[in-house]
């Protein structure tokens, strides 16, 4: 593979300025190495729907190396590694990452399609905090040591598995890489990370600004399609742990392969959170009004390709017609174009493919009988790019666009007469990952996110994701927490040693 130094960036427009090369191989035991089958494909930029670059297409020989590269790191390196080590690691991680944040935010941007300011606000700001929190984190950790009787003594060792295997979505391809890969090293795993084939490029950008501060084979990633490296490292036999983040169908075969196994998994799937709106927030015409209707309007962030996207609004009976008279102004302000613009509030789509299933529900919901209230339709910012306008459909909880996933920037709105009819809807769905809660209710603010069947209720606020707030699903929304300490346990397992002080035998023989 070649450097971006000696190839000369790719001729599509969007990457001019980026550095980047032709095409990126696999990153295999620290190094850039081509595919071993030479095959490679096209990324295109959701931005105009032209390929920027080329990607290697992994197969199971791919899969095998980086498998066995990362057993050996671990067996001869990162198992031996003290916790000072690895933390040190972490933030030397963080700080490439902040010192490279203009350059990764318009790579990422490239890749996946969406606005250049959420990157630069929020997802590379994340992904530098969250390697920066595990890094603190394990230095501060403790094991347990219990005395059992006046001569025997039992202590608890937190060990880490060994080589985990992370299979991540094309939605936040530097963060989700992030949730991954910090919690995985700070326990002292080894990892073999397969990105989504739609957004192959920033982690290997990353990959080449880290490369010579991460011992050789502590992380490997190889790239190509998910029913072939990503189905391929599901199956290996030389992994003790599988995470995924992405789709609750494929979040089930992946479950199936663990099983096999018999090793353990963690999975953050699909949701279709309720976004609760309680006649309170209309009591006054202030500042917290106007987060309110943020708050509803925050389906969109992301383009709507967010596992917690506030797909459904749900908005007590008699504030409905002032709160979504606020709430369609407000999204019909979304400035949308060109998310290199950091103007831009709303990108494209990730690809043709995402645009195609989005407008298939947009039509599924007309004929559900759904009303449009704004948006519904393509939004042609750019020839040749993948966007949407910003949608809100009104209906019923029992419609398939208010029960599906869509992935995108579509929510729909229910009335509702009362709380208890309120808690009915936002749990009537196979999900459980979010949920938003808007009042000035004290009572409110505690008993009803309590009621609400979901591993996140944010209360007054939505779509934060910060360190030390754990992240996970209920229901068909997956198991297993991310973005807190106690992930930590997920890639760890526990060896009890069971000392005994006492020189006299048992007396059993």
């Amino acid at each position: 593979r070649a450097s971006a130094a000696d190839t000369p960036a790719a001729p599509n427009s969007v990457a001019v300025g980026l550095a980047l090369p032709d095409m990126f191989g696999h990153f295999i035991g620290g190094e850039f190495v081509e595919p071993l089958e030479g095959k490679y494909f096209d990324n295109p930029s959701p931005i105009n729907g032209k390929p920027f670059i080329k990607a290697a297409r992994g197969s199971k020989a791919d899969i095998d190396a980086a498998v066995k590269a990362a057993n050996d790191a671990y067996t001869k390196t990162w198992r031996l590694a003290s916790v000072t080590e690895r933390s040190n690691i972490l933030l030397k991680i963080a700080d490439i990452v902040e010192a490279n944040l203009d350059r990764l935010a318009k790579i990422e941007t490239v890749d996946n399609g969406k606005a250049v300011r959420e990157c630069m606000a929020a997802d590379l700001p994340l992904v530098i905090d969250h390697f920066r929190y595990f890094a603190g984190v394990i230095r501060a950790e403790e094991g347990t040591a219990s005395e059992i009787d006046a001569n025997t003594v039992s202590l608890c060792i937190q060990e880490p598995l060994g080589v985990v295997a992370s299979i991540i979505p094309w939605n936040f391809p530097l963060l989700m890489a992030a949730w991954k890969l910090a919690p995985a090293l700070a326990a002292g795993n080894c990892v073999v990370l397969k990105p989504a084939e739609q957004t192959p490029t920033s982690i290997m950008t990353l990959m080449e600004l880290i490369k010579d501060v991460v011992p050789p084979g502590v992380i490997n990633v190889v790239t190509g399609y998910g029913n072939e490296a990503g189905a391929a490292l599901a199956s290996s036999d030389g992994i003790a742990k599988l995470g995924f983040t992405g789709s609750t169908a494929t979040g089930t075969k992946i479950l199936q392969c663990a099983a096999e196994k018999l090793i353990p998994t963690t999975l953050e799937l699909g949701g279709k959170s309720p976004n609760i709106f309680f006649s309170s927030v209309c009591d006054k015409d202030d500042e917290f009004l106007d987060k309110a209707v943020e708050g509803a309007v925050l389906f969109a962030l992301n383009q709507g390709e967010v596992c917690t996207c506030n797909s459904r609004m749900l908005v007590q009976e008699d504030i409905y017609d002032k709160f979504m008279e606020k709430v369609v102004a407000r999204t019909e302000a979304i400035k949308t174009g060109d998310p290199l613009d950091p103007a831009t509030m709303m990108g494209a789509q990730v690809s043709v493919a995402q645009q195609e299933r989005i407008l298939n529900y947009l039509s599924i919901g007309e004929k559900e009988g759904a009303k449009v209230l704004t948006g519904g339709a393509k939004n042609d910012c750019i020839s040749g790019g993948y966007y949407i306008k910003p949608t809100i459909l009104s209906g019923t909880n029992s419609m398939k666009v208010f029960q599906e996933e869509i992935f995108g920037p579509v929510t729909g709105v229910v009335t509702f007469r009362d709380e208890e009819e309120a808690i009915a809807i936002a749990n009537d769905t196979i999900y459980g990952l979010g949920a938003g809660v808007w009042t000035r209710d004290a009572h409110q603010m505690y008993t009803v996110p309590r009621a609400i069947q979901a591993g996140r209720v944010w209360v007054n606020c939505y779509h934060a994701y910060p360190a030390h707030a754990p992240f996970g699903g209920y229901k068909k929304s997956g198991f297993g927490r991310e973005t807190h300490k106690m992930m930590l346990g997920h890639y760890r397992q526990t060896k009890n040693m069971l000392i005994s002080l006492d020189k006299n035998k048992l007396g059993f023989f």
